[in-house]
């Protein structure tokens, strides 16, 4: 059994295009080739996408807040009660 020569490249190419028709060989060529890259990239350590491109954000823990914490708050129960109409006003 030799190696894989034009004759036997012509015939699969041919398989191909009456399996799947010429409308969706060139998408499946494709994703074929986008497939490999991606494994290649995978198994050698190089690529765009990677799990360490998270690193450069902040991580916010369980007792964190995403708000900045800048010091007491300036306004009081009362002025917010006021506000929003939640004051208890005495009844007559």
């Amino acid at each position: 059994m030799g190696p894989i020569g034009i004759p036997e490249l012509i015939l699969v190419l041919v398989v191909l295009l009456v399996i799947f028709g010429p409308k969706r060989l060139p998408g499946l060529g494709k994703s074929l080739g986008s497939g490999m890259r991606e494994f290649k990239d995978s198994i050698s350590g190089k690529g765009g996408k990677d799990d360490d491109d998270d690193l450069d954000r902040p991580v916010l823990t369980p007792g964190a807040t995403a708000v900045a914490d800048d010091g007491p708050a300036t306004t009081s129960v009362e002025e917010v009660e006021r506000s929003t109409g939640l004051s208890e006003q005495p009844r007559a």
